[in-house]
């Protein structure tokens, strides 16, 4: 598997081998022990999620707080997105800056959206398979979320805003500047 960080250094772009022939292909969609040693600390991922969305269904920006911060890694099984990491550690060199990058079942690429960041995808494709690890449990009352159209963030989603199909919760989601924050200073892997 090949990793490559990102403008922001902590999210990582991670791309496995493929190989393909005449039938079809093979790839290893992830090896714990690469991903360790690359990052040079263990993430232990507990759980697997998988989500189908319609073309134009924006999930974000989302994220966990007070112990239940999660770690994804997000790939796409059937379908193509862009997706979003949104860093939220304040005191962060990047914060309020974001990664955006189109993941697909053609390109295979991963994106590892580490703890401290809010996460979205929009479904670009008639139809989308999103599957992600995660390395804590999903806790109600820890979810937060931040507007996915906060224009201080300037996320090009790449589709237009009437075409876009959101939760309820999703549209009540407050701005960066009214969210509550992760801390900079924080290490979320000791």
């Amino acid at each position: 598997m090949k990793f490559t960080r990102t403008a922001i250094p902590e999210v990582i772009i991670c791309e496995p081998k493929v190989f393909g022939d005449h039938r079809g292909y093979f790839m290893e969609s992830f090896k714990q022990e690469a991903l360790n040693q690359f990052l040079g600390f263990s993430i232990q991922f507990h759980q697997d999620n998988e989500s189908k969305s319609s073309k134009g269904v924006l999930r974000g920006l989302h994220y966990q707080t007070n112990g239940f911060e999660q770690t994804k890694l997000v790939r796409v099984v059937q379908g193509r997105v862009i997706d979003v990491a949104v860093d939220i550690r304040k005191g962060s060199p990047t914060f309020g800056q974001h990664v955006a990058i189109e993941l697909s079942d053609e390109n295979k690429k991963q994106l590892l959206v580490p703890k401290g960041f809010a996460h979205g995808f929009v479904v670009l494709s008639d139809s989308a398979v999103f599957s992600y690890k995660v390395d804590a449990p999903y806790s109600f009352e820890n979810e937060k979320g931040i507007a996915y159209n906060d224009p201080n963030l300037n996320i090009d989603w790449k589709l237009d805003e009437g075409s876009l199909i959101l939760s309820d919760k999703d549209t009540k989601n407050p701005n960066l500047e009214n969210a509550v924050l992760a801390d900079y200073n924080t290490n979320y892997y000791e």
